[in-house]
């Protein structure tokens, strides 16, 4: 079986289905799917999805979302970091990090605040020894800076780097504090060269498997915007999609499939411990 590291199932794309979506994904060979929280208003629901459907979440606010964020909703993340310490479907503080490809995020004003608040949940996550699960967007070197600098004092990182596109020494340095990378839709693109080199070149013990769904699909769900213009509809990026992206990323590899799924499996484990007991 697989295990999808990071999926939106909160999203409003899967509102109309959200049951036989799950049903279809565990069908499709997937046992097992994290679901990231974006901002205060969503935590319950990504609690209560995760239960719902046995699987696990994190609590976090988004680098997105900041924008609307205030003071307040650290320490309501402290609080509810806190009073769900015993529940074992609570396994990371995420998605957090910084995200410099976004033009209304770029002013100074709001990468300042963007800093703020990820290193604010930085200090969330060592406080109360849960992995991260972070958002890179143009912005791994920052992010590795404030990981150093809260991580001071020999703390020892886990999570994941998620929809990971920097540089190769960017990737090392991540592997170094203690994270994995993860790989999804992108890496299916003929065009993406720098992405699968990456994917081929990084240890395999570095590596998960992921689909950001609803976000970044496929190549084979993916339509170009002419494509759109002529009423083709983009398809629906959902965590069914893992085994087949696996098999891209084993063939970029020369892996077998089976070794493959070992290794993500175990390294998803290591990422985010917490989900040995959920498995």
């Amino acid at each position: 079986m697989w295990i999808d590291s990071h999926a939106h199932l909160d999203a409003s794309e899967f509102a109309a289905d959200r049951a036989q979506v799950r049903v279809q994904t565990r069908a499709a060979g997937v046992a097992h799917c994290f679901i990231p929280a974006v901002e205060r208003a969503n935590w319950h629901t990504v609690r209560s999805l995760a239960h719902a459907q046995g699987d696990s979440y994190g609590l976090g606010i988004h680098p997105l979302y900041v924008l609307q964020a205030d003071v307040a909703d650290l320490q309501a993340l402290d609080d509810a970091l806190d009073a769900q310490r015993a529940d074992p479907r609570l396994v990371a503080v995420g998605e957090i990090g910084l995200d410099f490809f976004v033009p209304t995020l770029c002013s100074p004003a709001l990468r300042e605040k963007q800093e703020f608040f990820y290193r604010a949940q930085l200090a969330l996550a060592r406080k109360h020894d849960l992995p991260v699960v972070l958002h890179v967007r143009r912005s791994a070197d920052r992010l590795l800076k404030y990981l150093r600098a809260v991580g001071q004092g020999g703390y020892r990182w886990r999570g994941i780097a998620h929809a990971f596109n920097g540089s190769g020494a960017q990737a090392q340095h991540f592997v170094e504090l203690g994270f994995k990378l993860g790989f999804g839709g992108a890496i299916t693109f003929e065009r993406a060269l720098q992405l699968r080199r990456l994917a081929l070149s990084l240890p395999l013990d570095a590596l998960v498997l992921e689909t950001d769904a609803p976000d970044i699909p496929p190549h084979w769900l993916y339509r170009t915007a002419a494509e759109r213009a002529k009423g083709l509809a983009q398809g629906r990026n959902a965590p069914e999609q893992v085994p087949r992206i696996a098999q891209v990323l084993a063939g970029l590899r020369g892996l077998d499939l089976e070794d493959l799924r070992g290794a993500v499996w175990r390294n998803t484990l290591d990422a985010l411990p917490k989900i040995a007991a959920l498995v």
